[in-house]
């Protein structure tokens, strides 16, 4: 006869089950998903540099929290205030990497633009690039190449590299590189020159951008400080004060103020970060092309 902390162990077992099996199976639906989507960057998200510190952090910033204050929302809160901490009080990486992106998108259609001047073609040069792109476009070069001598068609593998690569000016260079691909342009090197020159002073207006807006990321920096810092002080010495969040309905209050505070959070994120302007290969852009 099977007893009841025996069946309650099957149970536990068979939904360990049922839930290492859905984990699988998404991790495996997120494999088949093509470089360069949305849905495969989510699937590397997790792992890239510096995320698994981050998780373990805001795992145990997180039950921290919760052991200390009793309230599992404080818990949820201070654990995604513990992920998002790097990007509130660190460099500006997000900034970094855009210039470094663009200016590397410029140098590489120099190089492109001198190889071909040569009398070197389009895949030969391409592959020319391969060993000396700049670091942060150099796999999506060597991707490029790589598809190119696969058998794939010009103007797909360079869109792909384009979604990869994910600023403006990489589809300005993907887009004359396709037509030329395609009809044999001439003024290619001219164009490659144009787009080069354009994207150095593209980077040069993303410095000084930076500069005029660290005052907003130093105010969030303040906001934060401040917040965070009273609700400790209230926490330590005024304990009754804070006692109405203990019930549920102090809960919900709670969440509802996180939100809030959250979302305030984002929006001076987003003000802090200039933007680089619409993209001309996105997914977006093209289905709203009217065609003529």
């Amino acid at each position: 006869m099977v007893t009841v902390p025996d069946v309650q162990t099957l149970l536990i077992a068979a939904a360990g089950v049922i839930a290492g099996a859905g984990l699988w199976l998404a991790l495996a639906a997120l494999a088949s998903f093509p470089t360069g989507t949305a849905l495969y960057r989510l699937r590397t998200l997790p792992f890239e540099r510096g995320r698994p510190l981050r998780l373990v952090l805001a795992v145990a910033g997180g039950a921290a929290a919760w052991l200390v204050t009793g309230w599992p929302v404080a818990g949820v809160l201070i654990g995604v205030g513990c992920w998002f901490a790097p990007v509130l009080f660190g460099s500006d990486k997000h900034h970094e990497q855009q210039v470094a992106g663009v200016e590397a998108v410029a140098a590489w259609s120099e190089m492109l633009r001198d190889l071909m001047a040569g009398s070197s073609g389009l895949h030969q040069a391409i592959t020319a690039t391969v060993p000396i792109a700049p670091e942060p476009i150099r796999d999506e070069v060597a991707r490029l190449a790589e598809r190119i001598r696969a058998g794939r068609s010009p103007q797909e593998a360079l869109e792909l590299f384009a979604n990869e690569v994910d600023n403006p000016t990489a589809d300005l260079v993907a887009a004359a590189l396709s037509t030329a691909a395609a009809r044999h342009a001439a003024d290619l090197g001219t164009l490659l020159g144009s787009l080069a020159e354009a994207a150095r002073e593209q980077a040069a207006m993303l410095v000084r951008l930076a500069a005029n807006r660290a005052r907003v990321r130093t105010s969030t920096r303040i906001i934060i400080g401040v917040t965070m810092g009273m609700a400790a002080l209230m926490l330590l010495f005024s304990p009754d004060y804070l006692a109405p969040f203990d019930g549920f309905v102090g809960q919900l209050v709670l969440a509802g103020i996180g939100g809030l505070w959250a979302a305030a959070l984002v929006w001076l994120v987003r003000l802090s970060r200039p933007k680089l302007g619409p993209r001309v290969l996105a997914p977006a852009a093209r289905s709203e092309e009217v065609p003529a």
